[in-house]
């Protein structure tokens, strides 16, 4: 079973996710499954890709640009933002990418 997301044809959007967490996690795990169920809900959302090492990687795939300010925007999730920002991460970035090409393959 691929542990990629199923996005279509470009163009679609992609928001990329980028932390490095606090020592303080409480609440965390349980506040992502609750963002990750969240998310799937939303109108225009494709899929996710998510790594973590010594910095945690997320991208989550977006029909429109609309989409993707709609999911910011969404009241839980500007929660769940306050909470990381003053909480979980020591330090995070967010980029916003129009996917205009991709190339797929998998054994």
């Amino acid at each position: 079973m691929s542990k990629f997301a199923k996005t279509p044809k470009p163009p679609y959007y992609a928001v990329i996710f980028t932390t490095v967490k606090s020592d303080n996690q409480a609440g965390y795990a349980e506040m992502n499954a609750r963002m990750f169920e969240l998310a799937q809900q939303q109108q225009g959302y494709l899929g996710i890709e998510s790594a973590r090492s010594e910095i945690g990687l997320t991208v989550t795939y977006w029909e429109t640009a609309e989409d993707i300010v709609n999911w910011r925007n969404n009241a839980e999730h500007l929660l769940a933002q306050a909470e990381g920002y003053a909480t979980w991460y020591q330090a995070f970035a967010t980029r916003v990418s129009k996917v205009e090409r991709d190339n797929f393959h998998e054994k």
